[in-house]
């Protein structure tokens, strides 16, 4: 059998069982999880190397687009990304868009709840370069801060 062929009955076989990203099967085809961490989106869903993260889902408003992965490994990953984010001007749903250049740091980690022996980073760094988002000030903006740290989502928790 060609090596082409090999590998295409053995992503049939694999989808056959269930197995998705993340997931590998043990010699009696029972699936388990990877070694490799996960950085959970807005909906839970579990990411490796994301080339987009969306953080906040009711508007889009805080995204990361354009990831470069230098590092992902256990404990922390790294990597260059847009930062891009909705102004909410005049109102989240009409705002408008801007992008930071950014240097974004997963860190920390947790077992993924209901999935045993998968782990998943809990936090984020996010180191601006060059120009950053503003903040805001009795409501009117200022500049932010070259550094923010904060939890990933699920943001209520990070329990096995």
């Amino acid at each position: 059998m060609k090596w082409g062929h090999l590998l295409s009955a053995a992503a049939v076989a694999a989808l056959a069982i269930g197995l998705g990203p993340g997931l590998t099967a043990d010699a009696a085809g029972h699936a388990r999880y990877s070694e490799q961490p996960v950085v959970l989106d807005c909906t839970s869903t579990p990411l490796v190397r994301p080339s987009d993260y969306i953080m906040t889902c009711a508007d889009d408003g805080v995204s990361f687009i354009h990831m470069h992965w230098t590092t992902w490994q256990p404990g922390f990953a790294t990597a260059t990304a847009t930062d891009w984010i909705n102004d909410c001007t005049p109102f989240c749903y009409d705002g408008h868009f801007h992008g930071y250049p950014a240097y974004v740091v997963f860190w920390g980690s947790a077992a993924v709840k209901g999935h045993p022996g998968e782990q998943q980073y809990t936090n984020l760094t996010v180191i601006y370069p060059g120009s950053r988002p503003p903040t805001y000030k009795n409501g009117k903006p200022a500049e932010g801060p070259v550094t923010t740290t904060g939890p990933l989502p699920p943001f209520y928790s990070h329990q096995a």
